[in-house]
């Protein structure tokens, strides 16, 4: 089993930063993949970033490629996602998620963390 524990989320202006962090415990090494989803409220939740055990990332949209940074630093079991130049519709409920590959239906997840732009 593999817990994930987000942080970083809160409210911002548009144009502002927020990097958020996600811890992995458990039954973890370097092997796994790991991706950031988010979720608006009455909508499927949709990935934003994946990254590879070798630090390997590709986003979903030319938007996020253009804005967000997915990164992780394997020693402390930690992913996070620089997020600059943030736009309203940013706004979501921001989820960690961990797998063997980078997949829509990823196996563990977080609980997540609440990101708001407002204009």
């Amino acid at each position: 089993q593999v817990q994930l524990v987000e942080s970083g989320g809160g409210s911002v202006q548009a144009g502002g930063s927020l990097r958020l962090s996600c811890v992995a415990s458990g039954d973890t090494n370097s092997r796994l993949y790991m991706a950031w989803f988010r979720q608006v409220y009455g909508k499927a939740r949709e990935m934003v970033a994946c990254i590879a055990p070798n630090g390997a990332s590709g986003y979903s949209t030319d938007s996020a490629r253009a804005r967000f940074t997915i990164s992780r630093d394997n020693d402390k079991n930690t992913v996070y996602m620089q997020m600059n130049s943030l736009k309203p519709e940013d706004t979501a409920s921001y989820y960690c998620a961990a797998d063997t590959s980078c997949r829509s239906t990823m196996k563990y997840w977080g609980q997540g963390t609440q990101v708001t732009v407002s204009s």
